[in-house]
C-alpha cells in the first residue's frame, strides 16, 4: 500500500489482547451484530478496518478507552457460514495513532488517524538483526509458550523473514495486555526485540521466585 492510498478514518475493532502487526495474518471470527456490520461496510469500500486494544481488558463495557496506538489490517479472506458469522483473515500494514473518535451513525467505532510516525512499517528493508541474535530470546520465548500450553511451528517461522517472526511471535506470546501494546509501539525491530528479551526477563525471575518459594 502506498502513503497517499492511506485512510484519514478508519472504523476499528477494540479487541482486549489481541494485537496485529505488520507482515502478520490472522485468522478473525465475527460474530458480533455491530462488527458484522463493519465489516460488511469495509468489504464495499476499501477492506480496511483497525485493530486497536482497550486500556481496560474489562470486556463489559461497550466503548471502553482506547489506546492511542493501533495496526491498519486489510481483509484478505472473506467467508460467511451459515449460522451468520463472518470468518476474515487480516493482514496487518501499518501502525497508526488515533487522533480523535467520530460521532457518526454507525454502531461501530470510528477515529481519525495519522500514519506519520510508522512509515517505514511499509518498506521492505531489511533491519541490521540477525537470528543468531535472537537464540537466546528464541529458547526462553520457546520455554515459556511450552509452560503455557501454547504449541508453535519453529520451523515454519525460521522459514520466515525475521521481521515477520519476530512480530509474529510478539502477537502470538501469552504477554500481557500491557506488554503486547509496548511491543507494538517500539519504534523498530531492533527495539521490539530487545523489549522481548526484558519482558522475558520478567517472566524468568518470576518462575525463579516461584520454584525458591516452594
Amino acid at each position: 500500500m502506498k502513503k497517499e492510498d492511506l485512510p484519514s478514518t478508519l472504523s476499528v475493532f477494540p479487541l482486549s489482547n489481541f494485537i496485529i502487526f505488520p507482515k502478520t495474518t490472522v485468522p478473525l471470527n465475527i460474530f458480533e451484530p455491530r462488527y458484522i456490520d463493519m465489516i460488511n461496510d469495509s468489504m464495499k469500500s476499501n477492506k480496511l478496518i483497525g485493530m486497536i486494544q482497550p486500556k481496560n481488558s474489562n470486556n463489559d463495557q461497550i466503548n471502553p478507552e482506547l489506546h492511542d496506538v493501533g495496526c491498519l489490517g486489510k481483509i484478505t479472506s472473506f467467508k460467511e457460514t451459515e449460522d451468520g458469522r463472518f470468518l476474515i483473515e487480516l493482514k496487518g500494514l501499518i501502525r497508526f495513532k488515533k487522533i480523535k473518535e467520530l460521532i457518526t451513525k454507525n454502531k461501530y467505532r470510528v477515529v481519525n488517524v495519522n500514519f506519520n510516525d510508522f512509515y517505514q512499517d511499509l518498506e521492505n528493508k531489511k533491519e541490521n538483526v540477525k537470528f543468531s541474535d535472537l537464540e537466546l530470546i528464541f529458547k526462553d520465548l520457546k520455554s515459556l509458550f511450552e509452560k503455557r500450553g501454547f504449541i508453535i511451528n519453529w520451523k515454519a517461522l525460521e522459514r520466515q523473514s525475521l521481521d515477520e517472526t519476530i512480530n509474529a511471535l510478539a502477537m502470538a506470546s501469552p504477554f500481557s495486555l500491557e506488554e503486547k501494546q509496548v511491543l507494538l509501539e517500539a519504534e523498530n525491530l531492533d527495539i521490539r526485540k530487545n523489549k522481548i528479551s526484558q519482558i522475558l526477563s520478567t517472566y524468568t525471575f518470576d518462575n525463579f521466585n516461584n520454584t525458591t518459594i516452594q
